[in-house]
């Protein structure tokens, strides 16, 4: 069941209204997004490149970059060490152009998903040593490689960190202690100490930070290598770092660099996907372009997405782009058995009666865990744990709800696991077979969501009545782009509707089409695009609705009509 609320939070509409000429409409919708103040507003509506902050404010940035100048002069050997998802390879892949550019003698290593897990290890640095590597960087992993870091110094390599991950802490009597890694320097904004004021970076902003830094450092003009910011905002996207403050601009800015890029692999990407490359958006980047690269480091190895930004001809380009596409469809395949067997187990065990979902299907590629994991939590609004057979015992991925610290549930019953990480929302996990079920037992006991909690909350920007519905307004809305987490995409609502004619059809029968009256008698057409059987079936039995929805303009055949998107639907009682 679903809890509508309207967020209404109090502002001076009018005045930001007429100080941005803007409508009160979009005030509204802006204060809803908590930009509150003159200063985060004109920055949320006009921010520019030249507003994102100084690299050198995170600590250890200047240490980082002073080393890295000497090991360019001294033209010793540099490894970039990423991870094998979509930020850790455009991470990667900046640090690696960043730094050939500068003309350091650079190569790249990605760990293997399934062979190495995440994140820096040893056979990874004894790689590194064997290949006579002098300096190792990492992106996007290494804050929680304390171990392996102390065992590359001892051997003498050189080693930064950048990334973006919590820094694990251990805590006694409130009093929390942080275990930061025996670097030579440590670039992270979330380690304590840190005065850099963006804390919500990605860690491909990360590592675009330590070059702008370098490039300055050297006398280089950070601006040639402007264009990687189509590589952050593929990150930034891909990784659902929340859209507000630099991450906004990033993803703004990138977006244009990427609507006219001149990388080959991306160009080659974004065609063989069918992306419209005028309309290209964030949501472009989270469900088409993002999970081909995501793909590789899922089903294949990483390196295929790191080589198809590094391509250089068209050729090569197309074929790394087809292949990674073909990946990508192979995996939703398995994703839809895997969702299909998951619903299947809950539907009859026991497990339907937990409120933390933890659900074993041994035969699961263990890659698509966390994207099975996502699809349970939006059916059953509960956190849900997806655990698989693994090489060595057994491992999992987790995604939660709003009101459930997923990392912090885990760390209270640390010792079931051999390996574990991640945060609120999201966590990833090693255990041995014989303690999945004292897991699901030990989770369960921990928890403590209320009914209301797993009540999946609606939060509707404001009423909209017809009347206000408009091409201007659906223009102006525009500026509020791009949507995504942190920065949704505005939802609006009116009650008491009639329904006329709905009807399903396209292709697939995936598209629900009807058009709604309001109580004044004013028409608007609709669709709707989720579960369209169970839509047309309540829409035949309660004609009267209320519906949240977006606005929209559909072109076609050369004709413009306003449209609503239907998002929630629920039956007005008589």
């Amino acid at each position: 069941m679903e809890r509508w609320f309207i967020t209404m939070k109090k502002a001076d509409f009018n005045q930001i209204a007429e100080k941005y000429h803007i409508s009160p409409i979009l005030a509204r919708l802006i204060r809803n997004r908590d930009v509150i103040g003159e200063e985060a507003i004109d920055l949320y509506l006009n921010g520019t490149i030249a507003d994102l902050c100084d690299g050198m404010l995170m600590r250890d940035m200047d240490r980082a970059v002073e080393i890295l100048v000497e090991k360019i002069r001294e033209e010793k050997r540099i490894r970039v060490i990423g991870d094998y998802d979509i930020d850790g390879v455009n991470a990667t892949y900046i640090l690696q152009r960043g730094l050939t550019e500068l003309g350091a003698d650079v190569d790249t290593d990605i760990p293997d998903r399934i062979r190495d897990g995440y994140g820096l290890n040893i056979d990874l640095i004894d790689r590194a040593l064997d290949d006579g590597i002098d300096t190792i960087i990492t992106c996007d992993n290494g804050i929680a490689a304390a171990d392996e870091i102390a065992y590359g110094k001892k051997n003498g390599l050189t080693v930064i960190v950048t990334d973006h991950h919590q820094v694990p802490f251990i805590e006694e009597d409130g009093e929390r202690e942080y275990l930061l890694p025996p670097a030579d320097a440590v670039v992270d904004p979330h380690q304590p100490g840190c005065d850099y004021p963006f804390k919500g970076l990605c860690g491909a902003a990360v590592a675009y930070k330590l070059i702008e830094a370098l490039c300055n450092v050297m006398q280089r003009d950070p601006e040639d290598l402007d264009d990687l910011m189509e590589n952050v905002a593929i990150a930034t996207v891909g990784d659902v770092m929340d859209l507000n403050g630099e991450n906004r601009i990033f993803v703004k800015q990138g977006l244009e660099m990427l609507k006219r890029t001149k990388n080959p692999g991306l160009k080659a990407l974004i065609e063989c996907t069918g992306v419209d490359v005028e309309r290209l958006n964030a949501y472009h980047i989270g469900f088409v372009i993002g999970p081909c690269i995501n793909a590789s480091g899922r089903l294949d190895t990483a390196k295929r997405a790191l080589e198809l930004l590094n391509a250089k001809t068209r050729r090569e380009a197309v074929m790394l782009a087809e292949d990674l596409k073909a990946l990508n469809d192979s995996r939703k395949e398995m994703t839809e058995r895997g969702v299909e067997e998951a619903v299947q187990m809950i539907e009859s065990t026991s497990l339907k009666g937990d409120h933390v979902l933890v659900v074993y299907l041994p035969d699961c590629h263990e890659s698509i865990a966390g994207i099975i994991a996502g699809r349970i939590r939006e059916r059953y609004y509960r956190p849900v744990f997806v655990l698989t057979k693994a090489e060595d015992g057994v491992k999992g991925s987790g995604r939660s709800i709003e009101a459930y610290d997923m990392y912090e549930n885990m760390t209270k019953c640390r010792e079931l696991f051999t390996k574990y990480g991640g945060h609120k929302l999201a966590a990833g996990l090693s255990l041995k077979e014989e303690n999945v079920d004292l897991f699901r037992k030990r989770i369960n006991e921990l928890e403590n969501l209320s009914e209301e909690d797993l009540q999946m909350k609606v939060s509707i920007d404001m009423r909209l009545p017809f009347p206000y519905i408009t091409e201007n307004l659906v223009e102006e809305l525009e500026l509020l782009e791009p949507f995504g987490k942190g920065n949704t995409k505005p939802l609006f609502a009116e009650r008491n509707l009639r329904v006329i004619s709905p009807r399903i059809f396209g292709k697939n029968r995936n598209v629900l089409k009807c058009r709604l009256q309001d109580e004044q008698g004013n028409q608007m057409e609709a669709v709707y695009f989720g579960d369209v059987q169970a839509c047309l079936q309540a829409m035949e039995e309660h004609p009267v609705m209320s519906f949240t929805y977006y606005p929209s303009v559909n072109e076609y055949m050369g004709r413009r009509t306003l449209q609503l998107t239907i998002v929630n639907y629920l039956p007005v009682q008589p």
